[in-house]
């Protein structure tokens, strides 16, 4: 049986910014039970920026927090579970705009949520791309990423790097005594438009670490964004 619905949302304009990376950088984040994720043979991080939008925690919708900002950085794992295996998502650190969201997400999932301001700017047309960019202010400085689209969006190919990264159904969080909790997301198949340039401006030491300056500082190896669509979030379990 499957967990009851801890969080209901729409996830929309998840602009993906996804970079190569040595796996020593990620080891000490993996949670116990799980392990590194693979796309022909190479590991990644993506900085992604999105809109959650009528977001209800428990069909509760929350006054004044049912609509924000995220950019969140994360890379990715799988866990052999009795069904076969499990690929999901570990949070190296999510920023939103909202205290109430990062309070109760670092509580319930002993996520890495930290509160800034934040805002976007979105220029989207079905059949002809567009500008995608969000932002957050750290220490009175605007840091942006942002991704120019062309053409419309299009379905994802099987085993590209795009499917690879979008098609993770399952989020993994370390806990604090040394084990992890894992819990369910589901949402449709999403279509993806593809990047004609893009680009990070941000102060990666400070808000991420000096280990990641290396990386992030360079090109990303893809970029895309994704249309997204209404998500549903299970309560997580310990394992």
């Amino acid at each position: 049986m499957k967990p009851g619905v801890f969080l209901t949302a729409e996830w929309r304009d998840l602009a993906m910014l996804n970079y190569e990376v040595e796996p020593s950088l990620l080891h000490r984040h993996v949670p116990a039970g799980t392990e590194l994720d693979e796309w022909n043979g190479k590991n990644f991080v993506s900085l992604v920026g999105f809109l959650f939008l009528n977001t209800r925690v428990r069909g509760i919708s929350i006054p004044l927090h049912s609509d924000f900002e995220e950019v969140n950085l994360r890379f990715y794992v799988r866990r052999k579970a009795p069904d076969g295996w499990r690929r999901g998502v570990v949070f190296i650190r999510e920023i939103v705009p909202k205290l109430a969201v990062a309070t109760i997400a670092n509580i319930v999932y002993n996520e890495s949520y930290s509160t800034l301001p934040m805002r976007h700017q979105i220029a989207l047309q079905a059949g002809s791309g567009g500008d995608v960019q969000y932002s957050w202010r750290w220490r009175g400085h605007w840091n942006q990423l942002q991704i120019k689209t062309q053409g419309a969006p299009q379905k994802i190919a099987e085993g590209s790097q795009a499917e690879f990264i979008t098609e993770h159904y399952w989020g993994y969080a370390a806990q604090r005594d040394g084990g992890c909790m894992e819990y369910g997301v589901e949402h449709p198949r999403w279509r993806v438009w593809q990047s004609q340039a893009a680009s990070l401006e941000c102060d990666v030491a400070e808000i991420y670490g000096a280990e990641y300056c290396h990386y992030l500082n360079q090109m990303p190896n893809s970029a895309f964004v994704a249309q997204g669509s209404r998500v549903v979030v299970r309560r997580g379990v310990r394992l």
